[in-house]
């Protein structure tokens, strides 16, 4: 996921991954009601999609529990090698899986950020100061007096 400059970024960024996951959770669903072979190359470019991109955002986060189980599912929905099992009846629960996994990812994420923004504690910007800025007090004797 990119890295967001601002708050608004960040949050169009939240909405546009959330839309993505929960359109791949829906056709996943779908998927287990017979259709043509076309939904089902559909399915598979944006599942792998979803997965890659859920892969690298776990990956940059080291967490490697995420990144095998959506590495599986990038193998198994990967449009350019594809895996046949040739029965619908296998494909069923492997879809509400993978259904159930983008549904998960999205209620997560909402989770790890609300606690992430809890534990921030506020600090109040301090001036910075330059050693040009300040004054320097000597004791100088002075000559004259003596």
């Amino acid at each position: 996921m990119e890295k967001a400059t601002t708050i608004s970024d960040f949050k169009r960024l939240e909405i546009i991954y959330k839309t993505l996951f929960t359109f791949c959770a829906l056709s996943c669903f779908v998927a287990v009601l017979p259709l043509p072979l076309l939904y089902y190359t559909f399915l598979r470019i944006i599942v792998f999609v979803a997965s890659a991109i859920t892969v690298y955002y776990f990956g940059r986060q080291r967490e490697l529990g995420w990144v095998m189980i959506f590495g599986i599912v990038l193998i198994l929905f990967n449009p350019i090698v594809p895996i046949h099992f040739y029965r619908k009846s296998v494909w069923i629960p492997i879809d509400i899986v993978t259904g159930i996994l983008f549904l998960l990812l999205i209620f997560i994420k909402r989770k790890v950020k609300e606690t992430s923004e809890q534990n921030i504690p506020e600090t109040i910007p301090q001036p910075k100061t330059f050693s040009r800025d300040r004054i320097i007090k000597t004791k100088q004797k002075n000559n004259y007096n003596e």
